[in-house]
């Protein structure tokens, strides 16, 4: 995506051409001039998770008041809102709400209110029994939220506007560079991709389902292993898309970092619903029949891994028969919506979460870095990270200020 001859050292250096590694380049940018290069491995910015996600501008309803989901998410949906208006991108603030099927269900929603509104959320309102309706009108359940800030877009098209950016001021984007080797000397960094090498005084790398193994290239241990999720959507048909007018959500499952399958109208108009969550078994594993044998091993062969499986087994085999089993997918839609039928969706899309996992098997929720010297290890960063994408890109920039012992030129806008 760089046509100009490349610089012999650079200031920073961020490996992945993700949302997140792209929107840290922008900030970096933003804050001073820099000589800045993105490595992506693959062919073109966003190939993965940035693009297939939800589309979803989440409001920050569910996150830990306090945590990095919770405080990035609120700054990062503004930017993300305000990034859209400056480029002229189609997005739309829609709104969602939370339907509680039954009581104890919406039993839960106060709680879920509570966090929302710890976490700066204003507006949200709780109806019941026939006010559903007045929101979406085919919605079954006794109870609901409405949650007025969330908003759909396409986050692909998001991340190449970022990277527009970057070249525009002055940044490089090197696509079709896998990193293979990194150095530490005395006096910066040397990367080898396949194709070239860089020097770098400081390096920041945002590599999504392969961050583990980007971290230990530069001699750190990750301490998590990322682990690889396929969430698998179907789609309504023309003639169905009207029985959802925004967002449907369900309560969620406590006990898992998933929402459950939602409906979703897409900011192209089109409805999706989904995402499952099982088992992948390749890190670029969208299709049921991909395996990568050096993934499979590093599954399998990790004792966290084992340690979640032997806690979960039950949840998890009753996502493997819902992927396979189109009349489960249908019986969770008429939980949401009873007028779906059978024959008004067809499978869809799907995408890979990379979610990083602890030794003793827990899944890790929030944001997670690791700090080096002269480098920053983004290892998980799930949703809301496009959402928050502008917002992490801040806290980044600041990190390599603080560590590289930079006064700020100029403050890093989110927006």
């Amino acid at each position: 995506m760089t046509d100009r001859p490349r610089s012999s050292r650079y200031d920073v250096i961020v490996v992945g051409g993700g949302i997140v590694g792209l929107a840290t380049a922008v900030q970096l940018l933003r804050e001073r001039p820099r000589r800045l290069a993105v490595l992506e491995a693959e062919a073109r910015v966003a190939a993965h998770q940035s693009s297939h996600n939800s589309g979803v501008i989440h409001a920050g309803l569910y996150y830990a008041p306090g945590s990095l989901k919770a405080t990035l998410c609120a700054t990062g949906r503004d930017a993300m809102y305000a990034f859209c208006a400056e480029r002229g991108i189609p997005c739309r603030r829609t709104g969602k709400i939370v339907l509680a099927a039954d009581e104890h269900q919406a039993s839960l929603l106060a709680g879920i209110r509570a966090k929302g509104e710890a976490n700066g959320l204003r507006g949200i309102i709780e109806v019941r029994g026939e006010a559903v309706r007045d929101h979406e009108p085919f919605a079954a359940g006794v109870a609901a939220l409405v949650i007025p800030q969330t908003g759909v877009v396409d986050f692909a098209t998001v991340a190449r506007a970022y990277a527009d950016e970057i070249v525009e001021r002055g940044g490089e984007v090197h696509v079709g560079s896998p990193l293979v080797d990194a150095a530490v000397h005395p006096d910066g960094l040397t990367l080898i991709t396949s194709r070239e090498t860089f020097t770098t005084d400081f390096a920041i790398t945002c590599a999504g389902l392969q961050a583990d193994r980007v971290t230990a290239i530069f001699g750190m241990d990750p301490g998590v292993r990322i682990v690889p999720f396929r969430g698998e959507y179907v789609e309504l048909l023309p003639h169905a898309t009207h029985y959802v007018r925004a967002l449907i959500y369900p309560v969620p499952d406590p006990r898992f970092p998933f929402l459950g399958t939602h409906l979703t109208r897409l900011v192209d108009g089109r409805v999706e619903a989904g995402p499952n969550a099982v088992l992948a078994w390749s890190r670029a594993g969208y299709a049921r029949s991909d395996i990568d044998w050096r993934d499979l091993r590093d599954i399998v062969g990790y004792g966290g891994f084992r340690r979640f499986l032997r806690a979960h087994y039950r949840t998890g085999l009753a996502e493997f028969a819902r992927s396979l089993n189109p009349r489960a997918v249908h019986r969770a839609l008429q939980a949401l919506v009873p007028e779906i039928a059978l024959d008004d969706f067809v499978p869809g899309r799907s995408g890979v979460r990379a979610q990083a996992m602890a030794p003793d098997g827990r899944l890790i929720d929030d944001f997670h870095l690791v700090r080096g010297d002269r480098m920053i290890h983004v290892l998980n960063a799930p949703s809301p990270a496009a959402t928050a994408s502008l917002a992490i890109g801040a806290r980044l920039a600041g990190l390599v200020r603080e560590q590289r012992g930079e006064a700020p030129a100029r403050p890093a806008a989110t927006s």
